[in-house]
């Protein structure tokens, strides 16, 4: 599993406190991890999320929050490899397929949506269960 982005940015640093303009540097020029409009993205989603706080000009990185939400993303490539070799279907494939669940019941958590779809095609998914907030 890839590390998160934002992690990686943390280690390259080695301080959770950024300016904007040296954090879209880092994750776009130094570490090549995207580009200047999709860290910008990054950045404005992870402010909405609480990843980040914007404290006195600075941005700085809740690492204990990023920690868990790493966590939440682990299960869920977990539960995609699950479903991928279950039905020797290729990754891609299980995310369209969730896609399509999306547009049917909403916006439900990703991993509920994978649960949900892999239960649909017949994988057993009850490791998962206790695993995921439904």
């Amino acid at each position: 599993m890839p590390m998160h982005p934002l992690k990686r940015a943390l280690e390259y640093k080695g301080s959770n406190e950024f300016t904007r303009s040296e954090l879209v540097g880092i994750l776009s020029f130094s570490l090549k991890l995207m580009d200047v409009k999709s860290a910008k993205e990054l950045i404005e989603r992870a402010i909405g999320e609480g990843i980040i706080e914007e404290v006195s000009g600075k941005l700085v990185i809740n690492e204990a929050l990023l920690e868990e939400i790493e966590g939440e993303e682990d299960l869920l490539e977990e539960m995609l490899a699950h479903i991928s070799k279950s039905l020797g279907w290729d990754r891609e494939d299980v995310l369209d397929g969730i896609n399509a669940m999306r547009k049917r019941y909403g916006d439900l958590d990703e991993k509920v949506l994978a649960y949900l779809f892999g239960m649909s095609k017949g994988v057993d998914m009850s490791r998962f269960k206790d695993r995921i907030d439904v």
